[in-house]
């Protein structure tokens, strides 16, 4: 019998997951039941008999030490191998590999490899002899992480880049309007399912990132206006920022600070279960960054002719 190492094609230094994952491609490609190779019942049997060895680790061990031969005989008298031997020919005997072809179909019975392998491989219902348990297909783990979003993505719709704990990152497509605290689906992106069962979900929980300027209300937005003292006493047009450009609305003449002004409809937006919500600007009142001899002066004067109680019902 040839090398496992080359039969299987993978290198000494293969670890477990690579060894398994050749013999799954060969036993797939020489399987005698679904295979047109030629020579597969005999291909499939030595594929077979190199995982025996080289998917147990001891044996492996023991192979790798020189301390038992590519049949998986021993190379000294007090060794007497593992269970494996020739037929009279010469040619292996399939059956210490866990195979039986005798009559058609294939059998686990007698052999070291998984039977679930197999299992996973070709299905339960082709076997014949001593039934063996088949493991059920399960479906893989969900994943769930939270995501902080733009205000503007959240708003408007996008996609955002999501970093998973397994190390892959994926992109999400962010609905327009999408409250926080909601949940995106992406399925078959978690973790794999075992014994071919489906692979699970990614539950993406979406946060919104703090903004400079705006804060969330349910589905309004907050934002402190800033305006001068003249605009306040005068009236005036200023310009107040949304999420979609600036707009200009209409101060009052003797506007005071801590005064609301709403604009309908520019919050988040409408979505098909959830109406738009409003903009609510919160007039705050400014002064020169510079001190002001006239300014000052007159409200000396306005202090001392005409004063009022600013905080009166106040304590």
């Amino acid at each position: 019998m040839r090398n496992p190492y080359d039969i299987l094609g993978v290198p000494k230094t293969a670890n477990t997951g690579e060894i398994k994952s050749a013999f799954r491609k060969l036993a797939k490609k020489y399987h005698p039941d679904q295979s047109k190779e030629p020579r597969a019942k005999e291909r499939f049997a030595e594929v077979g008999a190199a995982y025996e060895i080289l998917g147990d680790e001891k044996k492996r061990a023991a192979f790798d030490r020189g301390e038992i031969d590519a049949e998986g005989k021993s190379r000294a008298p007090q060794f007497e191998g593992f269970g494996f031997g020739r037929q009279p020919g010469g040619g292996a005997e399939f059956r210490h590999f866990g195979f039986d072809f005798g009559g058609g179909g294939y059998s686990t019975e007698g052999g070291g490899i998984d039977p679930d392998i197999l299992s996973e491989l070709f299905g339960a219902g082709r076997s014949r002899g001593r039934a063996r348990p088949q493991s059920t297909a399960a479906h893989g783990e969900d994943i769930a992480v939270t995501v902080a979003v733009p205000l503007a993505t959240a708003a408007s719709g996008g996609s955002v880049r999501v970093a998973l704990p397994t190390g892959r990152t994926l992109d999400a497509t962010v609905p327009a309007g999408i409250e926080e605290g909601k949940s995106i689906r992406l399925r078959g992106q978690g973790h794999a399912g075992h014994r071919g069962g489906q692979p699970g979900d990614v539950i993406v929980t979406i946060r919104y990132a703090p903004h400079p300027q705006f804060k969330v209300d349910g589905r309004d937005l907050r934002l402190d206006l800033p305006v001068t003292l003249y605009e306040a006493v005068l009236g005036g047009k200023v310009r107040v920022p949304t999420l979609n450009g600036e707009v200009e609305v209409s101060v009052a003449p003797g506007a005071s600070g801590g005064r609301v002004l709403r604009l309908r409809g520019k919050g988040m937006p409408a979505t098909s279960d959830l109406p738009a919500g409003d903009l609510l600007a919160t007039i705050r009142i400014v002064l020169p960054s510079c001190p002001d001899r006239e300014l000052t002066e007159l409200m000396q004067k306005w202090r001392d002719r005409k004063p009022y109680d600013a905080r009166s019902g106040v304590g």
